[in-house]
Formats: structure tokens, C-alpha cells, sequence
């Protein structure tokens, strides 16, 4: 198998929800800084060949020290400065992949119960379908869904045709270096990456993934993600 998938890591955020200022992917969960349990997983991967870590420049030396170096990590690691927003901060990423890299997975460095199983399932129903531009892990929404209008329901939709969306997110490098060339034309704004490849006219598949690859965003979240993360050993 080729590991002709470039891991772009995106850990750049200000840490404003959490309530700390310095961000929290250096934070100690389960022993070790937050991001390196997703680095750990993608280094695992075995189609991954390179991982760019995208944080703030003046973080770079901290990161490498902390989460990176204590733990020998195999596969290639470079870094990316953080944009202003976290499309900025992607196309960082993007620009940092080596040219030899076929495909990009795209994660959030706030997910660190990421499996191994899920990065490579994704990445091979990119594979096994040439008429795609991109996969994305998810699943199907649950809960009842509302349409909001200053606070007044204005409509129940169907929840049977929504899912809700997490990453990795995969794409082939062109379908994604095209997207952001209507970025730029265009200065369309997405909610994820997928997005930007959708308006580009790409075709994105989703794929069902574990319910348990939770996101850091708020204190609270880290009372369930560090206990799953101890169970796991």
C-alpha cells in the first residue's frame, strides 16, 4: 500500500471557547499534550507518509518539544504557521504537503480519539472510487432537528437526510488545491473543508464513522475524552 497521504493537523485555534488564552492543543490529557494522540494515530496509519502540523508560528518550538519529540514518532513531521481562520489555516497545511503526496486527510487537533480503523477507511473509500474528490467521516443525525428564527421554531426537517460531519476529511490534492482557487476567485467562506470542495462542483462521499471521535471545544468535553482515552490504555 502506497502512503501517499499527507496528515494535515490543524491546531491553530485561539482556545477562546475553552477559556484559555495559549490554545489547547498543548493541554495534558490522559498523560500527554492533546494533539500528539492525534499525531500518534496518523503516524500509525500505515497509508499516511507525512504529517504537517498547522499551529501558530510562535508555538512551533513548544509543539515539537512537547508533543511531538518525547514520543519517536516515525513518520515525517513538519509544520505550517496558523492562518486568522481556520480555512486560512488549512490551505497552510495544503501548501506545506509534499509534492509527492497523492491524497490530504484533514483533522482537527482537538479530536484526539481518532482511530487508525477510521483514518484508513476513509481513506480507502477515497481510493476505490475515481469519480470522487473527497470522503468525509460522519454519521447519521439522531436528534430532532429545528429551524430557528429569533427563537421561534419556523420548521421540523427530516432528520433521515442529515449527518452530522466530523474529520479526518480526505481529498485528493488537486480536487482540494481547485477548491481554493474558487476561494480565491470567489472569497466564499465554508463551515469545513468539504464545503470548499463542494462549491468547487467536487464530489464528496460521506462515510460512517465512530460516534466516540468526540471534539475538544469546551471544559466539559474533556471529562468523557480523557476517560475513553484511559480506557484504551
Amino acid at each position: 500500500m502506497a502512503a501517499d497521504v499527507c496528515a494535515v493537523i490543524v491546531s491553530g485555534g485561539s482556545g477562546s471557547r475553552f477559556g484559555n488564552p495559549g490554545g489547547k492543543q498543548l493541554m495534558e490529557v490522559a498523560g500527554r499534550p492533546l494533539m500528539s494522540w492525534c499525531i500518534e494515530a496518523f503516524d500509525r496509519a500505515p497509508s499516511v507518509g507525512h504529517i504537517v502540523v498547522v499551529c501558530p508560528a510562535a508555538q512551533t518550538d513548544e509543539v515539537r518539544s512537547r508533543a511531538i519529540a518525547p514520543f519517536g514518532f516515525a513518520t515525517p513531521i513538519t509544520f505550517a504557521p496558523a492562518g486568522a481562520t481556520r480555512q486560512d489555516s488549512t490551505r497552510a497545511g495544503l501548501c506545506a504537503t509534499p509534492a509527492s503526496m497523492r491524497y490530504v486527510a484533514v483533522h482537527d487537533g482537538a479530536r484526539p480519539l481518532i482511530a487508525v480503523e477510521t483514518i484508513e477507511a476513509a481513506i480507502a473509500a477515497l481510493r476505490d472510487d475515481e469519480s470522487l474528490d473527497g470522503v468525509v467521516c460522519g454519521q447519521p443525525a439522531v436528534d430532532t432537528l429545528k429551524v430557528v428564527e429569533d427563537g421561534a421554531i419556523t420548521d421540523t426537517p427530516d432528520r433521515a437526510r442529515f449527518w452530522t460531519v466530523q474529520t479526518p476529511q480526505v481529498f485528493s490534492v488537486e480536487a482540494l488545491r481547485r477548491a481554493y482557487d474558487v476561494v480565491d476567485a470567489t472569497g466564499f467562506v465554508g463551515t469545513d473543508d468539504a464545503s470548499l470542495v463542494e462549491r468547487a462542483g467536487g464530489r464528496v462521499r460521506v462515510v460512517e464513522s465512530p460516534r466516540d471521535n468526540l471534539k475538544v471545544t469546551l471544559p466539559e468535553d474533556l471529562v468523557p475524552i480523557e476517560a475513553m482515552l484511559r480506557a484504551r490504555g
